[in-house]
């Protein structure tokens, strides 16, 4: 399968060509003029995201690595309430060097500083005629002599799979097994969020509201299934639990209302809410309703304890943040809301597009949930863990993927039933950057980047930072990694590492890191 030549956005043509053909200090320039933009649609986080802004998540990495990510990426848009484009911006900035971004934490000039990352010429052919540009393919039998030995590592346990493709060309450079279907771990976000982006739409948005029962005086906190909405002061872009109920107060005073009876809906969603692995800290239960991922302490991110049942107390939250504004409730308990209920007061998370970022950059379990969740719903599949299961598989196939041999039983990759192949991993990354498909541009943007964001901020301190962008992956047994990455050619690379059986992760782990490392060093045309 050939993925056709990447395009960029039509209106930013002349901009993207100006940006590529620039030499070092001009790059820097942009990026820095680019900041105050940046900071104006940081703020605006409640906007409305349009299709054609989709457009601009083409991903930095196929340009001039991560520093045109800066100058480019960064400026789109929507942002992500972890931070990550504002990492990128800080610490990959372009500085006065030869060759490209620094990548490093430390200063530049410091000894132990990693090497400039490569200025990657033009892949993109609406980038305009920029001299220097990669012309011929990535070698296949070079590239294969330099990752056979890095795959055999013993590290990487028994079973193990690996795929390579140019994604300027849409070219198969490296397999090694890789239509055998393996346990994924978490680079089955990347499948998740390539199925809700493709049926839902990037500018999608999940919607909380509070319907009122009339002549019962009953109060239905109706959940639109958005985990990320949030009881905290500073929702940060989220949906507002207090903004809700703010507004749901002024709607009842407005009718006269000082007491309700308060209840809460999850029928969005069917069967069990538990998953399959059981009680986990990993993520809270799969209800529609639910504030903070349920989590009983204040991170954001990663494991933590969570509330036995999310929805009941999402729903006191409420009643407590009511009776602040003057409204008495009963305590809450399940119900419905009918069609005949009146609509007070609503809050909607962010766009698709955004939490598809943060699902990736963060591995958030709970996000990947609900839009398997939202996935099923969209495409008349029942929303529980089986019609998830069978939206993404259909989506993807819908989407013209390698999908023989998937399995999906979640879509967190929580499940050890999961089955992916490295062959459909790399095909879902180059479909992404595919200029017919801009509605998947969030996958790339969303991967997290070597040495600074999300689950890979810790790892390639040593090595490829800034080049590699890639979906980790972990369970006891199996470790993964599937992204791109910019080799030293300037290509444009994806590619999925699976293994499995694996008996020691922190080796199994630097297995995949040397390899990832060797592709973005290779100079294998």
């Amino acid at each position: 399968m050939v993925v056709p030549e990447l395009r960029p956005w039509r209106a930013a043509g002349p901009r993207l060509a100006r940006i590529a053909g620039a030499v070092r200090p001009r790059l820097a320039r942009a990026v820095t003029a680019a900041r105050p933009r940046v900071a104006r649609l940081g703020r605006a986080v409640s906007t409305q995201v349009t299709r054609p802004k989709t457009w601009q998540y083409t991903t930095g990495a196929a340009t001039a690595g991560l520093a045109l990510a800066v100058g480019v990426v960064t400026a789109a848009g929507p942002w992500d309430s972890s931070g990550q484009r504002t990492a990128e911006r800080d610490l990959a900035a372009a500085r006065d060097h030869t060759g490209g971004a620094d990548h490093g934490r430390r200063s530049a000039t410091a000894a132990e500083a990693p090497r400039p990352a490569p200025s990657a010429a033009a892949v993109l052919t609406g980038l305009g005629k920029v001299t220097g540009g990669p012309r011929s393919t990535v070698g296949t039998k070079a590239l294969a002599g330099v990752l056979d030995p890095l795959l055999d590592a013993p590290g990487l346990g028994a079973r193990r799979a690996a795929a390579v493709v140019d994604v300027t060309t849409g070219e198969r450079l490296y397999g090694a097994g890789d239509g055998t279907a393996l346990t994924p771990a978490s680079t089955t976000k990347i499948a998740t969020a390539a199925a809700a982006l493709s049926a839902l739409g990037p500018d999608h948005r999940l919607t909380t509201r509070t319907a009122l029962e009339p002549g019962t005086g009953e109060l239905v906190l109706v959940g639109g299934g958005d985990p990320t909405l949030t009881a905290r002061e500073d929702a940060d872009g989220n949906a507002s639990l207090r903004t809700l109920a703010k507004d749901t107060a002024a709607a009842l005073r407005k009718d006269g209302v000082r007491e309700v009876t308060l209840s809460y809906d999850t029928t969005l969603y069917a069967g069990d809410e538990v998953h399959p692995i059981g009680v986990n800290d990993n993520l809270a239960e799969v209800t529609a309703l639910m504030a903070d991922e349920a989590r009983t302490d204040d991170s954001d991110r990663g494991p933590a304890p969570r509330v036995s049942d999310p929805a009941a107390d999402a729903a006191r939250t409420f009643g407590d943040l009511l009776a602040g504004h003057g409204v008495k409730t009963s305590s809450p308990g399940p119900s419905k809301a009918t069609a005949r209920a009146e609509t007070l007061a609503e809050v909607s998370s962010p766009p698709l597009a955004a939490l598809a970022e943060r699902m990736l950059t963060n591995s958030d379990n709970d996000i990947a949930e609900a839009l398997a969740r939202h996935t099923a719903l969209a495409t008349g599949e029942r929303p529980d863990f089986d019609g998830a299961g069978r939206a993404i598989h259909a989506e993807l196939k819908k989407l013209g993927l390698p999908v023989k041999g998937a399995d999906f039983k979640d879509g967190s990759g929580l499940d050890r039933d999961d089955r992916l192949t490295a062959r459909l991993l790399t095909a879902l990354l180059a479909r992404s950057g595919d200029p017919a498909h801009p509605e998947l541009r969030p996958i790339l943007t969303g991967l997290p980047v070597a040495g600074f964001t999300g689950t890979l901020a810790g790892r390639y301190t040593d090595g490829a930072a800034g080049l590699v962008r890639a979906k980790t992956g972990t369970l006891t047994g199996v470790n993964a990694l599937a992204g791109t990455v910019v080799d030293r050619d300037g290509h444009l690379l994806a590619f999925a590492f699976l293994a499995a059986d694996t008996t020691d992760p922190g080796a199994a782990q630097a297995a995949l890191d040397a390899a990832a490392n060797a592709l973005a060093a290779c100079g294998c045309a």
